[in-house]
């Protein structure tokens, strides 16, 4: 089952926010919903908010009443302006706003109705393509994974994070097929626990030994040697090979590094953003502090009392060891070995 996909004219969405304990799904008839349900984490993970972004372009396509390509373009800049603004770091969100405007600039002076045909179809080429590369980096990066392994995850990047199978959670997916015995530690990633949610719900479904830790054990684990690897998503790479991604993998990269332990963010070249020099330019989301205070409405401390929500950090490329893509692993120095990777995405079109 697909995290998000097209459903009746409608996009579709795993509500992510009542995992574990229900399984629903929303459907949304407008673009400025789909914003929304992005924005309030229905939908997360880089992928599977840029493959949400890209149906939700097609949608606003039959939204708008225009009755020529001129009005229709202005009505989709307009949702595209809107979908972008839902989740800034993200940096899939912008690539796939950006693919389909693209498709619908390109198109030759024709019916709007074939503009939004060709939308919908490239909405649908954009998730179909997100699970083949996902199996693909799980293949690359499974063979980083020997036998009898403990790796350390933080935060969800399996097949909810994504269209489906997963980047990080897809590697240890694969290495598990593959027949490995292993076993995983996920940090419960506050505030909004989507290691102790979503992960652990995936692998439960999966069949994989895991352990729930709180965020601020993994350094005991790593220091004791019970971990072997770490792997992460990421929602930005900079060109030098910063990793922005879930709050809390920073200090898990430096941990890493004073322990030895391999550290590998599991990336997708759409998550490459080359324009940026470093880290130091991906603009980092801060979230509501109720989110702190009140985790999914559950008062820990007063709601007057002040409180700071990142929602990411960036972890610098001196801690990365390896960076896995859909063309293989990427290793120092990353400014040389991301753009190739990014180069062979594009020659593969």
């Amino acid at each position: 089952m697909r995290t998000v996909e097209w459903h009746d004219n409608q996009v579709r969405m795993i509500d992510q926010r009542k995992l574990p304990w229900e399984f629903a799904q929303n459907d949304y008839d407008d673009y400025h919903d789909v914003a929304m349900a992005i924005t309030d984490m229905v939908v997360r993970g880089a992928p599977a908010i840029g493959a949400a972004a890209a149906f939700g372009l097609a949608l606003a396509a039959f939204q708008s009443p225009a009755a020529d390509q001129p009005a229709l373009l202005r009505d989709l800049e307009s949702a595209a302006a809107t979908l972008k603004q839902a989740r800034p770091t993200a940096v899939n969100l912008a690539w796939a706003v950006d693919r389909l405007m693209q498709v619908a600039g390109k198109q030759k002076p024709t019916g709007v109705d074939d503009i939004r045909a060709a939308l919908l179809s490239a909405a649908q080429s954009l998730a179909d393509e997100d699970i083949a590369i996902n199996k693909r980096m799980g293949a690359h990066g499974a063979a980083l994974v020997q036998d009898g392994d403990t790796i350390l995850h933080h935060c969800n990047t399996g097949a909810l994070a994504t269209v489906d199978w997963g980047t990080a959670l897809g590697v240890i997916r694969s290495a598990h097929e593959q027949g490995k015995k292993i076993h995983v530690l996920l940090d419960e990633t506050r505030p909004r626990l989507q290691g102790a949610r979503l992960s652990a719900w995936e692998l439960k479904q999966a069949g994989i030994p895991f352990d729930i830790i709180a965020d601020n054990a993994a350094g005991h684990f790593m220091r004791t040697g019970q971990v072997n690897i770490v792997l992460v998503g990421s929602d930005r790479t900079a060109a030098n090979g910063d990793v922005a991604n879930k709050i809390g993998t920073y200090k898990l990269a430096v941990v890493a590094r004073e322990n030895g332990i391999p550290f590998y963010p599991v990336v997708p070249t759409s998550t490459i953003d080359l324009s940026l020099a470093s880290g130091d330019e991906i603009p980092i989301e801060e979230r509501d502090p109720a989110e702190v205070l009140a985790p999914f409405g559950k008062p820990i401390a007063p709601a007057d009392y002040p409180a700071r929500n990142p929602a990411f950090d960036v972890t610098p490329h001196r801690y990365v060891t390896g960076i896995v893509t859909e063309n293989g692993i990427a290793y120092p120095p990353f400014d040389l070995s991301l753009r190739q990777a990014v180069e062979d995405t594009l020659m593969s079109k």
